[in-house]
């Protein structure tokens, strides 16, 4: 511990920690082979995924290196596959190598593609089990998790202003309160609200994009060994359907990616009034959208038809059919998106202006790999706070 002195709390909204993004992702321990080489999403994956490797073996929780294959189903992917292999090797991903038919089939017997890489040090885990078993070890060393505390205002009295001694005050709805000399917030669905509150702008703003799974049915789980990832279409936001076996040994299929017509909305027809206005008044969600209408549309149409969705993952796995699957879980993903509708592909960090923002930092944006990257990014965090603050 550096500063074994300092008292931390966790404020968490929910009855429990990992309700939301934490609990409910597809579970994969990436390598880092899709970043940009140089970005921070790069740099801190391929620290995280031995960071958390190493602790799932000191917590004794479960995990499988089931690998990944990245597959080329057509002549005009193979390039593109290609330039990730090239990619990954300059991020530092370890032992990734290329491979034609037959070695698709060895790895994979009901996958079909002209070329995939294979990423051995790919796993799955249980990010929700990873996640209380933080808070356990948080509070073991003398941390307080108080939960249903949903935060409502941060505030200063008087006399916190310029004077480092006297707290900055956290309160929620109900007037109960916390005090403290710092405070970092890492709010995920909720990340853009909670700065807006200590007085910073709302962009990069938080749009929610559901992501609809299908399963496997048990008695076919045995056809997928580990997961088979589609090569990235540049044309498009999102990654795409992929295969994803489970700690639990189901296998999700998917997910897609649809607007949320409420931010922790899991379900098809959550709606919140508040949440949809508020999406659609944005400019950056109106010009994304146009810019990729025909991609929105059809991915709405498959949220609600399972053939449709079957035959995407038909490209890799031909012997699947609509009888051998069914819906599935969703989760829903905290999209930042800046003003003119680009996706931000990068953590955030903003600490804001004046008396309160010198005493807050806020982690604006952190998107996938961020499980994986997870105590990369605390120890990341852990620097910003001890530079900024002069701890």
């Amino acid at each position: 511990m550096r500063h074994p002195s300092l008292k931390l709390a966790v404020l968490e909204k929910e009855k429990a920690l990992a309700c939301h993004q934490s609990g409910n992702n597809s579970g994969v321990i990436h390598a880092g082979i899709y970043y940009t080489p140089g970005s921070l999403k790069a740099k801190l994956c391929v620290q995280g995924v031995d960071l958390v490797y190493k602790y799932c073996d000191d917590n004794d929780i479960p995990y499988k290196k089931c690998g990944k294959l990245i597959v080329a189903t057509t002549a005009e992917e193979v390039p593109r596959l290609e330039g990730l292999l090239g990619r990954g090797q300059q991020n530092g991903v370890r032992d990734l190598r290329i491979m034609g038919p037959d070695g698709i089939r060895e790895i994979e017997p009901n996958c079909r593609g002209l070329k995939a890489i294979h990423s051995p040090h790919t796993g799955i885990v249980d990010y929700g089990r990873v996640a209380r078993s933080y808070g356990e070890n948080f509070q073991r060393l003398g941390g307080d998790v108080l939960t249903e505390f949903e935060v409502s205002e941060f505030r200063l009295t008087s006399k916190s202003i310029g004077d480092l001694s006297h707290p900055v005050t956290v309160a929620n709805k109900q007037g109960q309160t916390v005090q403290g000399r710092y405070v970092l917030t890492c709010g995920g669905l909720q990340a853009d609200r909670l700065a807006e509150k200590s007085g910073c702008e709302r962009e990069p703003r938080i749009v929610p994009f559901r992501g609809d799974y299908l399963l496997l049915k048990p008695e076919k789980s045995s056809m997928i060994n580990g997961n088979i990832y589609p090569v990235p279409d540049p044309r498009f936001p999102f990654l795409g359907f992929h295969f994803t076996p489970r700690m639990d040994g189901s296998v999700w299929l998917g997910p897609n990616a649809v607007l949320a017509f409420k931010r922790e909305g899991y379900q098809l027809t959550d709606f919140s009034l508040t949440d949809f206005i508020d999406a659609v008044r944005f400019r950056g969600l109106r010009k994304l959208a146009m810019k990729h209408l025909t991609f929105g549309m059809r991915e709405m149409y498959e949220a609600f038809s399972l053939s449709a969705s079957v035959k995407k993952l038909q490209k890799f796995v031909p012997s699947l059919t609509v009888d051998d699957v069914i819906r599935g879980p969703s989760g829903v993903r905290a999209q930042a998106l800046d003003h003119d509708g680009n996706l931000v592909d990068d953590f955030v960090f903003d600490g804001g202006q004046g008396d309160l923002g010198s005493r807050l930092l806020h982690v604006r944006n952190a998107p996938s790999p961020a499980a994986t990257s997870s105590l990369a990014i605390a120890k990341m965090i852990a620097d910003e706070v001890h530079k900024r603050f002069q701890l």
